[in-house]
């Protein structure tokens, strides 16, 4: 307990300086370099959602059976959904 009212300063935290950085993240090699953007697009929710959906949606047009043509329609609507997220991924420019 505090009597004298003052406040006790936070520990100070060490800072990264730039002679550490290098030491702490290793360096990236080019490929590696070009796909973090693209992997960084991936972790969106708007994209994982969509791909997540279009699989779903292609994996219960399987468990369920092609036994009509609308199920054969299903299935490229679905598979074009999923071709579409991918080609939309790898061909963003700049966030």
């Amino acid at each position: 307990m505090l009597t004298d009212h003052a406040e006790v300063p936070a520990p100070a935290t060490p800072k990264l300086t730039p002679s550490l950085t290098p030491s702490l993240t290793p360096s990236l090699t080019p490929k590696r370099r070009r796909l973090a953007p693209v992997l960084h697009r991936a972790m969106r929710v708007e994209w994982a959602g969509q791909t997540a959906a279009s699989l779903c949606w292609i994996a219960s047009v399987l468990a369920y059976g092609i036994t009509s043509r609308g199920d054969w329609l299903q299935l490229c609507a679905a598979s074009a959904w999923l071709l579409a997220n991918t080609v939309a991924l790898a061909k963003a420019k700049g966030d």
